[in-house]
């Protein structure tokens, strides 16, 4: 039995025509978010459509998508800004 698990979608879209499309997309799933960050709750499968979904019109070069569970019982750390903070592994969820 799957279950629905919170997730948290954000997005870096370099053109208005394709942010548009995306938040049309999560408008459909969001439970509620304020402009490129938005949580959803998922089963599995539904968070792999999701990502195809949102995947399809995405520039590769610029745009930047990123979905991740959250662990309700688990703190979630964070540390810097930026895709920086990423590489540089300050970004730290459950």
């Amino acid at each position: 039995m799957s279950i629905h698990r919170p997730i948290v979608v954000a997005y870096d879209i370099s053109k208005n025509k394709i942010r548009a499309k995306i938040y049309k997309i999560l408008k459909e799933w969001r439970l509620g978010g304020q402009k490129s960050v938005h949580e959803c709750r998922l089963k599995m499968r539904q968070a792999e459509e999701l990502f195809l979904q949102l995947s399809e019109p995405l520039d590769k070069k610029t745009d930047r998508l990123l979905m991740v569970w959250l662990e309700t019982h688990r703190p979630v750390l964070y540390r810097g800004i930026g895709k920086n903070s990423i590489s540089r592994k300050l970004w730290h969820v459950g």
